[in-house]
């Protein structure tokens, strides 16, 4: 995969489970910081399915891009998806802007939202489909994502421990770097047969033991 990434998150303990997991790759550049000082390629946006951009790190986006972002990802939704983002898919919007120059999104937690802790296992998806996107982008404009800055994924409201998240954006950073899929059906299969095979005691979903949050909607 020639791609630069950036793992990127103002929580420490996120950095730290980075740090940890992605070991075997000193490639993978892990930074604690705002995505907002970011100048990459591309940033991803760990939405709803509804591309709703209201809270989170998706309002901090919203407000640097301009409230215009929204309606682009949730027109892009719309179009491709019938207004709902699945889990394990992901969108790539323009942004108007140099960096980011695209905005990726991807949702770890399907609407509506039910309040409970999320799957594990939608970390690895939602990551995965970051890449695939990425590759999918890149073979209709070669080079025009070659870095592409990442948060932790499903830690706030789909309530995922640090560490299960690193060890599952590890799986999928993994798979991916050195595979190429033919369809998002087809991806998600490997993702979820790298789950089965990894399956350790730190992987193992833990959203019967979360209490419920009591929001409507949020992003991931």
């Amino acid at each position: 995969m020639n791609l630069k990434v950036k793992l990127v998150d103002v929580n420490p303990a996120m950095v730290e489970a980075w740090r940890d997991a992605f070991v075997q790759a000193p490639q993978v550049e892990i930074i604690h910081a705002s995505m907002l000082t970011q100048s990459t390629d591309a940033w991803v946006s760990p939405t709803n399915s509804r591309g709703s951009m209201d809270g989170g790190l998706d309002g901090v986006i919203k407000s640097y891009l301009g409230n215009a972002i929204e309606k682009k990802l949730q027109s892009e939704i719309k179009k491709h998806h019938k207004g709902s983002l699945p889990v394990g898919h992901a969108t790539c919007i323009p942004t108007g802007k140099k960096h980011p120059t695209y905005l990726i999104s991807t949702p770890t937690i399907s609407t509506p939202y039910n309040g409970i802790a999320i799957e594990s296992i939608n970390v690895a998806l939602a990551c995965a489909a970051v890449f695939y996107i990425i590759q999918l982008q890149n073979k209709n404009q070669p080079d025009s994502i070659t870095s592409v800055a990442i948060p932790g994924l499903g830690t706030n409201t789909g309530q995922v421990p640090v560490d299960i998240c690193a060890n599952l954006m590890w799986l999928a950073y993994d798979l991916m770097r050195c595979r190429e899929f033919s369809s998002v059906s087809e991806m998600k299969e490997a993702i979820e047969e790298q789950y089965r095979l990894s399956n350790p005691h730190h992987l193992t979903d833990t959203s019967s033991e979360v209490a419920p949050i009591p929001q409507a909607d949020a992003s991931s």
